[in-house]
């Protein structure tokens, strides 16, 4: 009776058991130590630097565009609004800038949906040329954008679509293709393919399948591809200035252009129409960072 009380008591006859942690805890408790060990002003002094240089050229363009002209002082006070109002209004800024969200938003769409069926088709099925093409897309992300410009621009101009939006969308859409493809692709494969298998056994088709249960789970993959794509068109000047030669055609990176002249620049104009076109962009990253940073992540942890 009392050799058994022991043996409850120790575990087992033999000894005790000890209930350690696996190894991994023991790495990851040592990696949190040696981090909580390193000074802080290791880390923040370097972080303060970067964010210095970050937001200087940020504070100079608002300062520029909300100070007098004339003024010379490093505070924005008095503000006036006279920039903005100038670049809306007498330089066509509000053309530019429909012009520039209807680039993005077609742009975001076409990319998306040709992204995510080239995606599932890498991720799904196999084919003799599978790799050769991954490699192909991969291989595609060192040609420059200059070099696309005199194909591109033969092809529009057979198919009569210079000085056409539809001409900058589709040429923005084929720079975006490959890696939007690659990132899909990665996303698709971390969605185990045996959910689509239950819901073909409950009688729904592939496309059905697909719709109903991976689509959902894609999310933050489709938000992050979408938002690179839109900033990226946003913000991309030469097929706009190479495509687009009517004023009331251009984008809002054209458009900047337009405010450098051969001997003097508004530099208060300038600057306002710099902030018009950085509002849009901090406006779509404050609101998806957080999908954006997992959708790149997870697509990038298969491929």
């Amino acid at each position: 009776m009392t050799a058994a009380l022991a043996e409850k008591h120790t575990g087992t006859a033999e000894g005790p058991v000890h209930n350690s942690p696996p190894p991994t805890v023991h790495r990851r408790r040592g990696r949190e130590r040696a981090f909580d060990d390193v000074p802080r002003r290791q880390i923040y002094v370097p972080l303060g630097i970067y964010l210095l240089f970050t937001l200087i050229p940020f504070y100079w363009m608002l300062l520029f565009a909300v100070r007098p002209a004339g003024s010379t002082s490093l505070v924005p006070w008095p503000m006036t609004g006279e920039h903005f109002s100038k670049v809306w209004n007498e330089r066509s800024f509000a053309v530019f800038f429909q012009n520039s969200m209807i680039v993005g938003i077609c742009t975001l769409i076409a990319t998306t949906l040709v992204a995510l069926a080239g995606g599932y088709a890498l991720a799904r099925f196999d084919f003799k040329i599978k790799g050769a093409f991954m490699l192909a897309l991969l291989c595609s992300q060192f040609i420059p954008g200059a070099l696309m410009l005199v194909p591109l621009f033969e092809i529009f101009k057979n198919l009569q679509m210079i000085n056409s939006l539809g001409s900058v969308v589709i040429a923005e859409t084929v720079f975006q293709l490959p890696l939007s493809i690659i990132l899909i692709s990665g996303f698709i494969k971390n969605v185990p393919a045996s959910l689509e298998e239950a819901a073909w056994v409950d009688g729904c088709s592939r496309f059905r399948a697909f719709c109903a249960v991976v689509l959902p789970l894609l999310r933050p993959g489709l938000i992050a591809v979408g938002s690179f794509a839109f900033v990226h068109s946003w913000n991309h000047f030469l097929f706009a200035l190479m495509f687009l030669s009517e004023q009331d055609k251009q984008t809002i990176p054209v458009g900047l252009n337009t405010l450098i002249g051969a001997d003097s620049v508004d530099l208060g104009a300038l600057a306002a129409g710099g902030v018009i076109a950085a509002v849009p962009v901090v406006i779509v990253f404050a609101f998806i960072q957080k999908w954006l940073i997992t959708g790149f992540g997870a697509g990038a942890v298969k491929g």
